[in-house]
């Protein structure tokens, strides 16, 4: 029979065990059905766009000329999506969204494809709390990688 492990090493697997859950526990967090499949985005919505992509996609591809609208829905507990940007005006440009006026709980903002090559559109959101109480600091962030091609 095997001698049990001494309290400093039984201490270091507890320690161990402790921080290998919190890690899959806050890797799990927002992850609501796993990870979604990359996406070239949806047909337009009628509104002179030619591509829609939402928080569900994270990947779009569109033609040099193409506009691309992002539709965001707030997660509940969390703000409206906000900052949502292009890390690359010169390929993908932002334009003003005709169809701006958007529902409670939803972000709109619209993009021009500019020249080949590829940008990553970012969002952010963070928890939703009420004045006065204690909130968590953290913030989601969205990236939806977007290739865009010569016409």
């Amino acid at each position: 029979m095997s001698n049990p492990p001494a309290p400093h090493l039984a201490r270091r697997h507890v320690v161990a065990l402790i921080v290998v859950l919190a890690t899959l526990g806050l890797s799990a967090c927002g992850a609501v059905g796993g990870v979604p499949p990359p996406a070239s985005g949806g047909p337009s919505t009628g509104l002179g766009f030619d591509v829609t992509v939402t928080e569900q996609q994270r990947s779009a591809t569109v033609l040099v000329g193409q506009k691309l609208e992002v539709v965001l829905h707030a997660s509940p507990g969390m703000t409206t999506w906000s900052g949502v940007t292009s890390s690359d005006p010169s390929v993908l440009a932002p334009i003003v969204n005709p169809a701006a006026t958007a529902a409670r709980g939803v972000t709109l903002a619209a993009f021009q494809a500019i020249a080949p090559g590829t940008s990553r559109v970012t969002a952010y959101a963070g928890p939703d709390c009420s004045p006065g109480q204690a909130c968590p600091a953290y913030e989601m962030v969205l990236a939806i990688d977007v290739t865009v091609n010569a016409a």
